[in-house]
């Protein structure tokens, strides 16, 4: 099997000579299809700035990302759209719903984008909001939303097109213990009954424990990794807080 993320020798520098800051060091590593990967480190570690160079929000210093086989690099115009539209989705921790839309138009705005017919776009609406229990929220705005509910919407929007990869940044950042349980179980259980590949970036170690594998960041490089096996997720935590530990960070009492 092929992945379906390829870093290789990932490099980004920040200002210029002799202020200059090295965020990523020389990554590398693999996804592959059907996995659900966490991405760990302290504040300043360099996870999000690899998260945003493969989103494509900024460029990087050298090295490549490729997925499918395609260098990031060498997308342009419209190619680049369907990327950023189709082959990745995007979760990010406060949600960027739009308040003036209600959760249903939020979650089809990409299928208009994209020229999805709007038979198709309901019939994928409707299996996601029960998936994700949102069907009763699908016409409130954001504002008469919880927490939780605003992500779930934020997730079925990242899903409707149905990426190839979702990209979640901290996605139970804005959301206390109950509602990131939710979150992350809803997320989980997408990697497990649909195959979605999720990369995610998180701090929280309560967070990581539903992933199948862990990178650890520190400095712009890789510093551990870590595999689930049959342990449960407990135990996963555990051994999460032990690295974490090592990293200076950590966590509360797993969800």
């Amino acid at each position: 099997m092929e992945p379906i993320l390829k870093i290789d020798n990932l490099s980004k520098t920040y200002g210029n000579v002799p202020n200059q800051t090295k965020a990523l060091n020389g990554i590398s590593f693999q996804v592959m299809p059907g996995e659900f990967l966490g991405i760990m480190g302290s504040s300043g570690s360099g996870k999000s700035t690899l998260l945003n160079c493969i989103a494509t929000v900024i460029q990087a210093t050298g090295g490549s990302i490729t997925i499918e086989g395609t260098e990031l690099r060498t997308l342009k115009g419209k190619a680049l759209a369907e990327y950023r539209g189709k082959t990745v989705g995007y979760l990010f921790q406060n949600f960027e719903l739009l308040d003036n839309l209600t959760g249903r138009e939020n979650i089809l705005l990409p299928t208009s984008l994209h020229g999805v017919s709007e038979r198709d776009g309901k019939e994928r609406l409707n299996k996601l909001a029960d998936y994700l229990e949102i069907t009763d929220i699908l016409d409130k705005f954001p504002t008469q939303m919880s927490g939780g509910q605003r992500q779930r919407v934020a997730a079925a929007r990242a899903l409707i097109l149905h990426p190839k990869m979702i990209l979640a940044d901290e996605p139970t950042g804005a959301l206390d213990s109950k509602n990131a349980k939710n979150v992350m179980e809803k997320l989980a259980g997408l990697n497990r009954d649909e195959q979605t590949t999720i990369l995610m970036v998180t701090h929280d170690s309560n967070a990581a424990s539903f992933c199948k594998r862990i990178l650890f960041i520190q400095d712009g490089v890789i510093f551990h990794e870590l595999r689930r096996g049959d342990e449960s997720r407990q135990d996963f935590y555990d051994r999460i807080l032990m690295v974490m530990a090592q990293l200076g960070g950590g966590s509360c009492n797993v969800l």
